[in-house]
């Protein structure tokens, strides 16, 4: 891997990327093979990231005026450590600016935000299949929690489970 170039800086998103953030998450669903779920719209993410109440945030990260990947991240909280965390919900660097350090740079980045912000903990998800970004992560020091399954309710599912909030005992 080589450093990234002298031209690369990262930036905080601003809602007049919200057309290059959604391209960002496209390019993202087709390389995890997930295009198929991709819902997300420019006005949606406008409102979710810039809106009265955002969810989530947005770096990104540049080679000169070009924009070569995103991370995208989002607060959490720790009982045990009593501490706010940060939720890494996705990192994704276009196929062309792989092995420069782009990658790492964005995570490091964020690092330092959690410990600005003096969060307990990053973490993050990756797909079992997805071996460069394992090996990635697990250089970076990163620890695979083995002895955790990541649980989900979406559409019905999650319209039924919120329904039954009367009912339950």
């Amino acid at each position: 891997m080589t450093a990234p170039s002298p031209e690369f800086r990262i930036e905080p998103a601003t809602e007049r990327d919200v057309p290059l953030i959604l391209t960002l998450i496209k390019a993202l669903s087709e390389y995890e093979k997930l295009a198929h779920e991709v819902t997300a719209t420019e006005d949606g993410l406008r409102r979710t990231l810039f809106g009265s109440q955002p969810s989530a945030e947005v770096i990104i990260g540049y080679v000169g005026d070009a924009p070569v990947g995103f991370a995208l991240f989002f607060p959490n909280y720790s009982t045990f450590l009593g501490k706010p965390g940060i939720h890494l919900e996705d990192l994704f660097v276009v196929p062309e600016w792989r092995g420069h350090g782009c990658g790492g740079q964005l995570l490091r980045h964020l690092a330092a935000i959690a410990v600005e912000r003096d969060c307990g903990r990053l973490e993050w998800n990756v797909l079992d299949w997805n071996e460069p970004a394992i090996a990635f992560y697990k250089k970076l020091g990163a620890t695979l929690m083995d002895d955790w399954s990541t649980f989900r309710v979406t559409g019905e599912a999650l319209r039924q489970v919120a329904a039954s909030r009367a009912s339950a005992v």
